[in-house]
């Protein structure tokens, strides 16, 4: 499993959602960019999901990472998040459709949990 930096790309399930990722730190990087850790994916906003109507809400931003964060691999006390990395995001209904990793952001290191 590849360890996420800023440049990974996550989209909403409707494909072409972007989440825009914000690392919470910057000392640890990959490649030069700040790896993600924690719960760095949640509560970021989603660009360009294309699920709209009239009752139908597009995704715009995600909920809790709920799976695909590291069992080994801390910084600054916080587990790494894996490109196996899944959360809800706010879209109709909320939670229902998922955001996944498309690309880690790097190809060089990984990690076996």
């Amino acid at each position: 499993m590849k360890i996420l930096n800023q440049l990974a790309i996550e989209t909403c399930d409707h494909g072409s959602g972007i989440v825009a990722n914000a690392p919470s730190q910057t000392w640890c990087r990959i490649d030069g960019s700040p790896v993600l850790v924690g719960n760095d994916p949640a509560k970021k906003g989603i660009a360009g999901c294309p699920n709209m109507g009239p009752t139908i809400k597009p995704c715009t931003s995600t909920l809790n990472v709920e799976q695909g964060k590291s069992t080994f691999v801390k910084i600054g006390g916080k587990p790494v998040c894996l490109d196996t990395v899944v959360g809800g995001t706010d879209g109709t209904p909320p939670g229902a459709t998922k955001y996944r990793v498309k690309f880690p952001g790097q190809i060089y290191v990984s990690t076996s949990g």
